[in-house]
């Protein structure tokens, strides 16, 4: 089904119906003399010419897209990585499909590298310093292009280099009651902890780990979390199924902090201000470096200690004993420890976001911007390369109607693909640090599409709206969205579900995050009732490849046209619609729905320390008479025919409510929104509520910080009050 993540005003994709008007200004619309844009200006969704646009998202097209997206590494900044930018840049151009105007946006920013002249290393050594066991430093290759010598090996970005050694620990996933549940029972310091990939950024089991005197970190994926407990390459795992191989390591930046680490707030040009690196916030403080589960299986299973929890074991065929600390005294490693020589290399360099319009006919000053990035850890054809291609696919239809002039939007679409994601969102974010103001004031909205296609398990019977799912049925994706991921709503009954974009898992999170834009995130994914994979298992390995995709994910790229055509609806909707199709009604129920959790948990604790909720109950009933009366005026209004200040006051008021919840008194991150704030307890209620703060207050021996609690309810109630007043008329 999809997935469709939203935040800002919400509404299901499918459900994007309305749009938005600017009017004659006094000018006679049946004028002969009238110009073009003005007699366009009431006109709404060409539903004809969007259905002729949409048929014309070509499969085959796609796959070749992919092909010569993912056939060389291309981590930022490398050669191929300028293949890359080359390949974009002349598709954008093409005089026959290309767009108005495309350039590239240049950017200095700091990166972290593994040393190819001395490789990172994990061993076990024994007291004599003899090495008993090298852990592998590249994955196995299945297929030619895996052996290609751009492959980076498997590295912690931003891990700072340097020599550790000391007995092993298992932590399950490195979290913050990982450790303190550990040091109940073992002494940490000067341990190596090894640690699962979940449960919480991968920087903070770095950052987590240094607060108990721990030295270094190994981090692997669990066949338990990722395989379904599935381990052997002999029939099993890839190249047999999609299943994470032994050796597969996944790679990924280990900072908790977005955007250039050296220009906080400040786009990284050539001579912006940098701060020193020692500086730098959010990155490991101590050695980290990921392995395979092959390697993690041969030390897991020598632990010596107690058992571990049984939340904390996996898939391996042995109790996950904790460490004694170290090996039990019958293993081979008894009295052995573990050894991390790491040589990462920080280093600024040159990353470009490629940047294309299509200017609005109307509303050239409103942008509706479609963006993923083009960089990848290794070959990368699921991420972000399924986005990618969809996203070329799309621009060819688009861009030929525009050439053959059928079609020009009302609003300018904002075409980007962005650079180093992979190492923290940063070319999104330098992007929005350099326009602030004119993305603020200007942007309607921000579509992404990265890991455009993961996999569905399930039938392939599937075909948002309009749009049919692939399979051999005439089922929508709507309706398939509905039968596998859907909720009760209160107002319209069975509806399909929407996540929110509380992380900052995509370059997404500086458009919410940072400036308040009201933004998407589609992928087709799997059904995760059938398995307990977090995402594809090839992730961020050397096994993201054309073949794992074409063989594996999807077989014939149906489900690639079916998120295009999905995300092309969107975007010529949000480009086209006289009134923005955003419903702040929708939003309302969500706010009614986190209040009620929070009121829940919290209220009582809340008050026996004198903190009332009353201000967030005010607010939210406020937010929902103010939504509930701008819904009568739009559906009650001839918005057709009326005074173009009316529909451009509308749609100011539904493009700029999301600024709204941005924290007024700053923020230690860019993370200012205070509804989608993304925080470490998943709970579904109001951030501020759910903030470490709170959970820490709540948890016995820790000191309250009721003055930050009373603080975090002032911002919120403040904000949706806030929000809700735009809805308003008048003050």
């Amino acid at each position: 089904m999809i997935k469709t993540v939203v935040t800002g005003l919400l509404c299901a994709a499918a459900a994007l119906t309305a749009g938005i008007l600017i009017g004659h200004y006094g000018i006679d619309k049946s004028s002969d003399s009238a110009p073009a844009w003005v007699k366009d200006v009431s006109k709404d969704v060409d539903e004809n010419l969007l259905e002729e646009l949409l048929s014309q998202v070509d499969n085959g097209r796609i796959q070749e897209n992919l092909r010569e997206l993912s056939k060389t590494p291309h981590m930022a900044t490398t050669v191929g990585d300028e293949q890359t930018v080359q390949l974009m840049l002349n598709r954008w151009r093409d005089p026959e499909t290309g767009l108005d105007r495309v350039w590239r946006e240049e950017y200095m920013v700091y990166l972290s590298f593994p040393d190819p002249d001395k490789p990172n290393k994990v061993t076990v050594v024994n007291p004599s310093n003899a090495v008993l066991h090298t852990v592998r430093e590249k994955e196995k290759a299945y297929t030619p292009d895996q052996e290609d010598p751009a492959v980076v090996q498997p590295y912690a970005a931003y891990s700072p280099a340097g020599q550790v050694q000391g007995k092993l620990v298992y932590a399950n996933y490195g979290t913050v009651h990982d450790y303190q549940l550990l040091n109940d029972t073992i002494n940490l310091k000067d341990t190596i902890a090894i640690t699962k990939y979940g449960g919480t950024g991968r920087a903070d089991k770095a950052i987590n780990a240094a607060r108990y005197g721990i030295r270094g970190v190994l981090v692997y994926t669990d066949p338990l979390d990722m395989n379904d407990g599935f381990m052997s390459d002999n029939n099993e795992t890839y190249p047999h199924s999609w299943y994470m191989p032994p050796s597969g390591t996944e790679r990924g930046a280990f900072s908790s902090i977005y955007g250039d680490p050296l220009t906080p707030y400040l786009a990284a040009k050539e001579n912006t201000y940098r701060i020193p690196e020692d500086d730098i916030t959010g990155i490991p403080p101590i050695p980290i470096q990921p392995i395979g589960y092959e390697d993690a299986y041969t030390l897991i299973c020598e632990l010596g200690g107690g058992p571990a929890p049984m939340a904390w074991q996996g898939a391996f065929n042995c109790t996950y004993n904790v460490g004694g600390p170290g090996f039990r005294p019958s293993s081979a490693f008894n009295n052995s420890d573990v050894k991390l020589d790491i040589s990462n290399y920080g280093k600024v360099k040159n990353s470009a976001n490629v940047m294309g319009v299509i200017r609005g006919s109307v509303e050239p000053d409103r942008y509706v911007i479609y963006g993923n990035h083009r960089d990848s850890w290794v070959h990368g054809a699921i991420d972000p390369g399924s986005g990618t291609s969809v996203m070329l696919e799309l621009t060819r239809v688009l861009g030929k109607a525009l050439k053959q002039g059928k079609w020009r939007p009302r609003r300018s679409i904002i075409f980007a693909s962005w650079g180093a994601e992979e190492f923290g969102l940063i070319g999104s974010s330098e992007y929005t640090e350099q326009y602030l103001t004119k993305l603020s004031e200007r942007t309607v909205a921000y579509i992404n599409v990265d890991v455009a296609v993961q996999v569905v398990l399930t039938d392939l019977s599937a075909s948002v709206g309009q749009v049919k799912a692939p399979g051999v049925d005439s089922m929508s994706v709507y309706d398939k969205w509905i039968r596998y991921a859907n909720r009760t709503s209160p107002v319209y009954g069975l509806i399909p579900s929407l996540g929110f974009l509380t992380g900052a898992g995509s370059d997404y999170a500086p458009f919410v995050h940072y400036l308040g834009i009201t933004s998407l995130d589609i992928s087709y994914t799997f059904d995760r009732t059938k398995t307990r994979t977090r995402i594809y298992p090839a992730y961020h390995t050397a096994y993201d490849t054309f073949d794992y995709s074409s063989k594996f994910i999807d077989p014939g790229f149906y489900i690639h046209q079916a998120v295009g055509k999905t995300a092309g609806s969107v975007l010529v909707r949000l480009a086209d619609s006289l009134v923005l199709p955003l419903n702040c009604s929708d939003y309302a129920e969500t706010l009614e729905g986190y209040l009620h959790m929070a009121l829940q948990v919290y209220e009582d604790y809340l008050l026996a320390q004198n903190i009332s909720m009353e201000p967030i109950k005010r607010a939210v009933a406020n937010f929902r008479s103010a939504a509930s009366n701008l819904d009568r005026v739009i559906r009650s209004s001839d918005l057709a025919n009326e005074t173009p200040l009316k529909v451009r006051k509308i749609n100011d008021q539904l493009m700029l409510l999301d600024r709204a919840f941005l924290n007024p008194v700053g923020s230690p991150s860019k993370f200012r929104h205070v509804i989608w704030a993304p925080l470490e307890v998943t709970m579904g209620t109001l951030p501020g509520l759910r903030d470490t703060s709170v959970v820490q207050a709540m948890s016995p021996g820790t000191p309250p910080t009721m003055a930050q609690l009373h603080l975090l309810v002032s911002v919120m109630s403040q904000a949706i009050d806030g929000a809700a007043q735009m809805l308003l008329d008048v003050i």
